[in-house]
């Protein structure tokens, strides 16, 4: 093994405790070596989160700092935090941040109040930024991409399907609107709107929950200005929108107060270079801005 990393700190304390750092990095197999590993004994190896991390550390008996109450995790929460850690373990993600421009939108959607009562939909923002990110992987191939669990390959895909997070009681569900290249905006908010009822019912089946292209996770109605979504393997980005926000822009020495929805989105650095993550921003802004483009 190579030189066990180590604080001076962790050194004097090992040795206080007459623990050989060298012997119990072995042990854990790990090279680096905190304070918090000296309690581990020789007879026990520590206990592993889903990334392998040690986490024995984290074993401790929390009622004797004051009442608590356990509460078991659901099966389905139990995977999800599996696969969100290994995501988080395995992956080296950067998160680029920008916002769009959503005047257009909003007056659009007004616009088309009466024809989405007569159609029975609700056209909300999110049917457009579908629009937009699906054209947008036209765009960019290696947004809408995999790459093969050894790094060697990338799989370049010939389909657009956007996952949509869904917050339910019993956990975050992503059902897929298939083809979202390939339709329009009444039927893509009619899909949203069916996909995320049957979420909340559970009655969202396995085959309709698989192979997105891209996931979007949209905060905007329950706040926030930013964050770093995680990324959904296979997939090699992810898209997070929250609250607009009015921001003041400047028409030469005019202020003017414009609707603006921030959007954070995560890539996997090893597919995606940062350059490539500010123009598919860029354009997708564009195309929010300018609802008119995603309607040729």
């Amino acid at each position: 093994m190579a030189d066990v990393i180590a604080s001076p700190t962790t050194r004097r304390l090992a040795l206080e405790k007459g623990v050989e750092i060298e012997d119990l990095a072995k042990r854990l197999g790990r090279q680096t070596i905190g304070p918090e590993d000296l309690g581990a004994t020789a007879a026990s190896a520590p206990a592993s989160g889903a990334s392998g991390a040690d986490t024995s550390y984290w074993d401790v008996d929390h009622s004797q700092y004051g009442p608590v109450t356990a509460e078991p995790m659901s099966r389905f929460a139990q995977i999800a935090a599996r696969n969100l850690a290994a995501a988080q373990s395995l992956i080296p993600a950067v998160t680029h941040h920008d916002r769009a421009d959503v005047s257009a939108i909003e007056a659009f959607r007004k616009s088309l109040g009466s024809e989405a009562r007569q159609r029975g939909v609700k056209l909300t923002a999110l049917a457009f930024h579908v629009a937009a990110l699906a054209r947008c992987l036209r765009a960019f191939a290696r947004f809408n991409a995999s790459l093969s669990p050894d790094g060697d390959t990338l799989f370049l895909k010939e389909y657009v399907h956007i996952g949509i997070a869904v917050d339910t009681p019993h956990g975050l569900m992503v059902p897929v609107i298939r083809d979202a290249d390939r339709k329009g905006l009444w039927q893509i908010a009619a899909e949203i709107g069916d996909l995320a009822a049957r979420a909340q019912a559970r009655k969202v089946g396995p085959d309709e929950m698989g192979g997105a292209s891209m996931t979007i996770t949209n905060l905007g109605g329950i706040g926030g200005t930013a964050f770093t979504p995680i990324v959904n393997p296979p997939e090699v980005a992810i898209l997070g929108l929250t609250r607009t926000e009015t921001v003041t822009v400047w028409d030469g020495d005019t202020p003017r107060p414009v609707p603006m929805v921030p959007l954070d989105l995560s890539y996997d650095h090893r597919v995606i270079n940062g350059a490539d993550a500010a123009r598919f921003l860029a354009r997708y802004s564009g195309l929010i801005a300018d609802p008119r483009n995603m309607l040729i």
